[in-house]
C-alpha cells in the first residue's frame, strides 16, 4: 500500500509539472481511449475501431513530434559542441601565441640583464681602477705637502667640502712660483691653514672671508693653534643681495673688502652652491679692480656646470683674464694683467 501510495506521489507530481500543451494532449489521449472502451462495451465495433484509429494517428503525431524535437537538440547540441570546439581553439592558439611571446621576452630581457650586468662589471672593474688611482695621487700629494711643511699642531683634514692634497699642493706651488704679497680666500677652512703656513715662509699675508660665523671662529682656532693668526685673517662677511650683470646673487658683503687693494692671488671657494645657482660669479664683478696689475686667479670646483660656465663669462667679458693649465686637482687657475686693458 505504501509503495502504492508513493507511486501515486510521484505520477502527481509528474502530471503537476506538464505543461499546458501536454496536459491538452495528455486529456485528449484519455478521452479517446474512454470512447474506444466505451465504445466496444456498447458494441458500436466501427466507432471503436474509428476511435482506435484516431488514437493510433495522435500518438504517431505525437511520435513523429518527439523525433522532430529529439532531432532538434541533437543538431543545436552539435553545433554547441562545434561552436565550443572553435573556441577552445582559438583559446588555445592565443595561450600558445602568449606562451611564446613571453618566452621571446623573457628571453630578450635575458640578453639584456646580461649585458647590463656585463657592463656593470666592466664599468665597475674601472671605477675601481680609476678610484685606486685617485688615492695614490691624494697620497702622493699630501706626502709632499708634509714634506714642504712641518706643522705646528694637527692639521684639519682634507677632501669632502675642503681641498683635496691635489689642489692644496698645486695652490702651494703657485704661491712659492708667484711670491704673493696678498691673497684673498673666499670660502675659509683647511686650505686657510696651508695657505697661512706658505705666506709665512715668503712674508705674505691671507685675508680669508666666511658667511658663517661659527666656522669662521673653528678656522680662527686652528689659525691660534698653529701660530698663524698675525698671518691670516679671518673676516665674518654674511650674504647679502648683490646685483652683477643685471642678475641678482647671494654674495659676500663687499664691506668687508672695502680696504683690500693689490690682491696678487685670489682664491675663490665659497659661497656654497647651495646659496644659489651660479653663487661664485660675482667674485671677479667685485674684486676685478681690486687686484694687482698682475695677479692669479684660482676658482674651485670647476668640475662643476656653474664654476666652468663662471670661467667662460670671466674670460670672454674681463679684458686681460686668459685660462691657464693645472697641473692638479679640480680647479681652474687664470692668469690676470691689467696691462692688456686697451686704453
Amino acid at each position: 500500500m505504501s509503495s502504492l501510495t508513493r507511486f501515486g506521489g510521484r505520477l502527481t507530481g509528474r502530471l503537476q509539472s506538464l505543461t499546458r500543451p501536454q496536459a491538452v494532449v495528455l486529456m485528449a489521449a484519455l478521452v479517446l481511449i474512454a470512447g474506444v472502451w466505451v465504445a466496444a462495451g456498447t458494441g458500436h465495433q466501427s466507432l471503436a475501431i474509428s476511435l482506435l484509429a484516431l488514437l493510433l494517428l495522435v500518438v504517431l503525431v505525437g511520435i513523429l513530434h518527439l523525433s522532430r524535437w529529439m532531432g532538434g537538440l541533437y543538431r543545436a547540441s552539435q553545433a554547441a559542441n562545434r561552436e565550443l570546439r572553435t573556441v577552445v581553439e582559438q583559446m588555445q592558439r592565443r595561450v600558445v601565441a602568449t606562451v611564446e611571446k613571453e618566452r621571446l621576452t623573457a628571453g630578450d630581457r635575458h640578453q639584456e640583464l646580461t649585458r647590463t650586468i656585463t657592463r656593470g662589471l666592466r664599468q665597475n672593474g674601472h671605477g675601481n681602477d680609476l678610484l685606486l688611482r685617485a688615492q695614490s695621487r691624494e697620497i702622493e700629494a699630501m706626502f709632499q705637502l708634509f714634506q714642504e711643511f712641518t706643522p705646528r699642531a694637527p692639521m684639519p683634514s682634507s677632501g669632502d667640502f675642503a681641498l683635496n692634497p691635489t689642489d692644496l699642493l698645486e695652490l702651494l706651488h703657485l704661491i712659492k712660483l708667484h711670491q704673493p704679497r696678498l691673497v684673498v680666500e673666499l670660502g675659509s677652512g683647511t686650505s686657510t691653514v696651508w695657505l697661512a703656513y706658505a705666506l709665512e715662509k715668503i712674508g705674505g699675508q691671507l685675508i680669508s672671508l666666511d658667511h658663517d660665523s661659527d666656522y669662521a671662529a673653528r678656522t680662527r682656532e686652528m689659525l691660534t693653534a698653529h701660530g698663524l693668526s698675525t698671518v691670516a685673517e679671518v673676516r665674518i662677511a654674511p650674504l647679502s643681495e648683490l646685483t652683477a650683470d643685471g642678475r641678482t646673487y647671494s654674495w659676500y658683503d663687499v664691506e668687508q673688502l672695502t680696504d683690500l687693494r693689490n690682491i696678487d692671488l685670489l682664491l675663490i671657494d665659497g659661497p656654497p652652491a647651495a646659496t644659489g645657482p651660479d653663487a661664485r660669479f660675482p667674485a671677479l664683478h667685485v674684486l676685478e679692480s681690486r687686484l694687482a696689475s698682475t695677479a692669479t686667479v684660482v676658482l674651485d670646483d670647476v668640475n662643476r656646470p656653474d664654476e666652468q660656465e663662471a670661467v667662460r663669462r670671466w674670460t670672454e667679458s674681463i679684458a686681460g683674464l686668459s685660462a691657464e693649465p693645472n697641473l692638479l686637482g679640480r680647479h681652474a687657475v687664470m692668469s690676470y694683467s691689467r696691462s692688456a686693458v686697451p686704453v
